[in-house]
């Protein structure tokens, strides 16, 4: 009996400890797990800003070239998209270099920003639909008024 109760404490004594470090590792693994995908999702949404800013240029086009010149430079200045996505792969680096290394805490803490960047750049995006989609109504309504007008009264663009 004295054996088996020995037994059964050695056991404890290995497995215990054995566990407790393995769900540690299953943790490290989820949060690295969640970081690469909340990196991939920032890269989705970097690129699909991307996209929109350029389908945005031909109804900025349209509009008065005074009144569109800073959303003009705004659209077709791709620096900051760019250092957005050179962030995304500093974070990436750092991964790569400290993910086995960095306390879960730490790895948290990174997710945690990539999280709040994440949320700030889709607020962004979707204040980029909103802006384009009102000034696409804004400019048809304006075409639309602009050929109902007399040839006579109409401003000519080139001027």
């Amino acid at each position: 009996m004295l054996i088996l109760s020995l037994l059964a404490l050695l056991v404890l004594a290995i497995g215990i400890p054995a566990l407790l470090v393995q769900r540690r590792q299953v943790r490290r693994q989820l949060c690295l797990t969640r970081l690469l995908d909340a990196a991939d999702e920032i890269e989705r949404l970097l690129n699909q800003a991307q996209e929109r800013m350029v389908a945005l240029q031909p109804v900025v086009g349209r509009v008065p070239p005074d009144i569109a010149a800073v959303a003009q430079a705004s659209l077709e200045s791709a620096l900051p998209v760019r250092e957005a996505k050179r962030d995304v792969l500093q974070h990436r680096l750092w991964i790569q270099k400290h993910g086995d290394t960095a306390t879960l805490s730490e790895l948290g803490a990174a997710l945690a920003a990539l999280d709040r960047a994440r949320e700030r750049l889709a607020g962004q995006l979707a204040e980029l639909d909103k802006v384009g989609s009102d000034l696409a109504v804004a400019t048809e309504a304006a075409d639309e008024a602009a050929r109902r007008e007399p040839p006579g009264l109409r401003r000519n663009p080139d001027a």
